[in-house]
């Protein structure tokens, strides 16, 4: 072997190695325990980045792992490869969406095998394919057929620099997700997922998600959003209609001054004479960064108390939510504060704080707010007060007396909410998967038949980033013979958004793709699909939180439904990793603190820069970047090669099979010292990886172990024996984090590849047993003492050991010892009189 660690040399041989033999390839074999390791599948953007890096070698090491202790492993790669970004290339440069996508794929595929990633390529998915976006197109109909697909005219977000409609989840902060341009709202016709009929099951369900992290089953609960209220009847003076109005906060009725409608309500124009006015307030909808009002100069009937209310047109009601109107009670809601005093419009306190109520010596009865008029919202729980018979009621109890009293009246009624929405689909653009109807004249909407499946995206279109999607500009896409009628029909030019693609892309890794009877077994229970699914351990950034694993989650449940597959959750275990940081900000280009994985693995080698990546944070938490740690991690790895090469020739003759369980009476204190540390080793690198997968503690443990082994010096030839068995149990632990370097040391010394197949490495208990424990000595329960004791010692011994301290003798002193306590292995409580 050479003297010297060059992984350049060493990292290409065993990735052709690995390629040649097709060693990660994965066959279903419902004998076997299966694990299936995923994480979540890039956006062909060109290059990878060091975020990439962390997640696929945090994915790698759990799947070399649970292979090497058994388990049948699936660990397939993939790419989300619709999307914006080509479209927009396509406009600047001049390219297709095609080409510039599949040379990105090739470009990261290289750089992703040059990582030493046990994926299984067979099984490689592109969502661009016509071959995966089949299957978009064919559950599509499917759901169609159900009634959960649906299309109506609303008003949607719409990001005027995209040229698209974003779903609610792709709008942050009143922004687009992907370009920060401020999103408007536009009536478009849409079609939509009917998510909602899932919601209270994925709500429910989010209990069950025990191996999740907390605050993502919290964000999933909270952007679903059930909601107990009431919704009230405020009827419109002079009119046989109502205004209804959905609230969780019932306690607040007498404190509403005013009522406000969505702009597209349809009793928004009806109400409106200044037509207008109307389209100026409608063309400000959905803007949130200023609230804007309209009074239509029609009031309405406050059901608790009879008052009469102004009815306002308001920018910020959306339609989308609740029933399209509000209440605004501006003292106990600062949005409504805001529109109030804007408006100059009445401020009503009609709950108080309780410790305020008490303070002052007021009574329930007392029904004059005492003090200076608020200067902000009063927005929690508290006492009523000018409320009606109601007043003296804490909030939590006149939220229920008060509803039950509309109810009573016929002038409201009980109902539960939910915040999420249906899942608008339609994006006007053209690298997406074509959503899969017709429109005929005479036969109206017409799912595509499943023989003429799929629609495949025309070639013939100009991208020019203006107006609507390029599809409207291609005849031969556009102009259909309708599949009913057989006259004159057009096709659907909206794609669909590309969060379909990656709802069930996990389910699609299930089949090895030259599966010949693929068609049948994506539409019924395959027997693949039943022994696969639910994905075991899912990893990937926590940013998707809401939108993909929610939509995984509903597709998941669909699927279920059409017979398709059996589970209703898809991912039992999520893993969110951290960020890579430097200098003291997420990497990034903008941020100019970019590193290239290129130029580390070019430098350093991949093993180096998986191995830094998972020893400098636990995956979970924030990577911070280091230059230095970087160093380090070569160093280590140099370090290993270096004990290997020093001693190749006299390890690679003797064997190290029986020195578990064999007399080992003849080794010096330094090799039974080296023997220990090494089945401690393997006892806690194992631990750590089965606890929250604590790779960098594991990695800490694995140096302690080479540092132990760099000042061993063998003299004899179980000396050899001993420092064999360290190697090659190092390497075996080493092989998940540094696949190439282990595989090349494992063969160096004379051991037949591939690693995975020898096993992950057993311990001996006994032999992991220190010799000596620390023994810590109480008296009355404070610390006294430590004493290092043989391993072993009978209770007696240990309590003699204890009293025959020369410390403790002369701390006892002339003390009566009334009970001497012993703690195995841990300590000795002296109580003294």
């Amino acid at each position: 072997m050479e003297e010297r660690y060059d992984p350049r040399k060493v990292e290409p041989k065993w990735q052709k190695f690995w390629a040649e033999k097709n060693l990660y390839k994965t066959e279903y074999d419902d004998s076997r325990k299966k694990f299936y390791c995923l994480e979540m599948f890039p956006y062909p953007s060109g290059r990878i980045h060091m975020g990439h890096v962390r997640n696929y070698a945090i994915g790698d090491v759990i799947a070399r792992y649970k292979r090497m202790r058994g388990f049948n492993v699936l660990h397939p790669m993939g790419w989300d490869a619709f999307g914006l970004p080509a479209e927009n290339a396509a406009i600047k440069h001049g390219v297709h969406p095609s080409k510039w996508t599949y040379e990105n794929i090739s470009y990261m595929k290289g750089q992703l095998n040059k990582l030493g990633l046990s994926y299984d390529w067979d099984r490689e998915v592109t969502t661009c394919s016509p071959e995966y976006y089949r299957w978009n197109q064919w559950f599509f109909v499917k759901m169609l057929e159900k009634g959960l697909a649906y299309r109506k005219s609303s008003y949607v977000n719409w990001c005027p620099s995209c040229q698209t409609v974003l779903a609610n989840e792709q709008v942050i902060d009143s922004k687009c997700w992907r370009c920060d341009s401020i999103v408007v709202q536009k009536e478009l016709f849409q079609w939509f997922l009917r998510i909602t009929r899932y919601a209270e099951e994925l709500l429910t369900s989010c209990d069950e998600l025990a191996g999740w992290p907390e605050k993502v089953v919290l964000m999933q609960k909270n952007w679903i959003g059930k909601s107990f209220g009431v919704e009230a009847d405020f009827r419109i003076e002079d009119s046989d209609e109502n205004i209804k109005i959905f609230t969780t906060r019932a306690d607040t009725l007498f404190g509403v001054s005013f009522v406000c409608l969505s702009p597209p309500h349809p009793l928004s124009a009806r109400l409106v004479e200044d037509k207008d006015e109307l389209d100026k307030i409608t063309a400000q909808y959905g803007k949130a960064d200023e609230k804007m009002g309209l009074f239509t100069g029609r009031y309405c009937i406050n059901p608790v108390n009879g008052e009469r209310v102004p009815i306002y047109i308001a920018n910020f009601v959306l339609m989308e939510y609740g029933t399209g109107a509000i209440m605004s009670v501006p003292a106990h809601d600062q949005r409504d504060f805001d529109f109030a005093v804007k408006y100059d419009l009445p401020i009503k306190q009609v709950i108080m704080p309780e410790e305020k109520i008490v303070g002052a010596g007021l009574v329930p009865a007392q029904q004059k707010p005492q003090g200076v008029p608020l200067q902000a919202a009063y927005e929690d729980d508290g006492i009523l007060m000018d409320s009606g018979k109601f007043s003296g009621f804490a909030s939590t109890d006149a939220r229920e007396t008060i509803a039950k009293y509309l109810q009573d009246k016929g002038a409201g009624r009980k109902v539960v909410n939910y915040k999420l929405r249906d899942w608008g689909i339609s994006r006007q653009r053209y690298w997406g998967t074509p959503i899969p109807v017709i429109y005929c004249d005479r036969c109206g909407i017409v799912p595509v038949p499943e023989k003429d499946l799929p629609v495949i995206l025309p070639e013939d279109v100009r991208f020019t980033g203006k107006g609507g999607s390029p599809l409207l500009e291609s005849p031969s896409f556009l102009d259909v013979t309708c599949a009913v009628c057989g006259g004159k029909a057009r096709r659907e030019t909206d794609t669909m958004d590309t969060f379909v693609d990656s709802s069930w892309y996990f389910i699609r890794y299930c089949f090895d793709g030259k599966d010949p009877g693929l068609d049948s077994k994506l539409k019924s229970k395959s027997p693949e699909l039943g022994y696969w699914m639910p994905v075991d351990q899912y990893i990937g950034g926590v940013e998707h939180a809401v939108l993909h694993l929610l939509y995984s989650r509903f597709f998941t449940r669909v699927l279920r439904d059409l017979g398709i597959i059996g589970c209703s959750e898809p991912f039992t275990n999520l893993l969110t990793q951290g960020m890579v940081i430097k200098d003291g900000a997420k990497m990034s280009k903008s941020k100019g603190n970019v590193v290239d994985p290129d130029y580390l693995i070019e430098r350093y080698g991949s093993d180096t820069s998986r191995l830094f990546s998972l020893f400098a944070a636990p995956p979970e938490k924030d990577l911070d970047w280091s230059d230095k740690g970087v160093e380090g991690a070569y160093r280590f790895l140099s370090r290993v090669w270096n004990i290997v090469s020093k001693n190749l020739e006299a390890m690679k003759r003797v064997v190290s099979d029986d020195l578990s369980t064999g007399d080992i009476s003849g080794l010096t204190e330094e090799g039974r010292s080296l023997l220990r540390k090494t089945h401690q080793t393997v006892k806690k690198v194992t631990a750590d990886i089965e606890k929250e997968y604590h790779f960098n503690t594991a990695i800490s443990a694995l140096m302690e172990l080479v540092n132990e082994m760099t000042g061993f010096e063998p003299r004899d030839e179980i000396g050899y024996k001993v420092l064999r068995a360290a190697v090659e149990k190092t390497l075996l632990l080493l092989s998940p984090f540094t696949p190439h370097i282990a595989e090349e040391l494992w063969e160096a010394i004379g051991n037949e590849p591939f690693i995975p197949d020898r096993g992950w490495p057993s311990w001996d208990e006994g032999l992991a047993m220190d010799e000596e424990i620390e023994l810590v000595i109480q008296v009355n329960g404070k610390v006294r003492g430590k004493l290092m004791i043989p391993v072993g010692l009978t209770d007696d011994e240990i309590k003699k050991l204890a009293l025959g301290d020369r410390k403790m003798v002369e701390f006892l002193g002339q003390g009566v010892i009334r009970k001497v306590i012993v703690v195995k292995g841990r300590l000795v409580n002296v109580v003294v009189g």
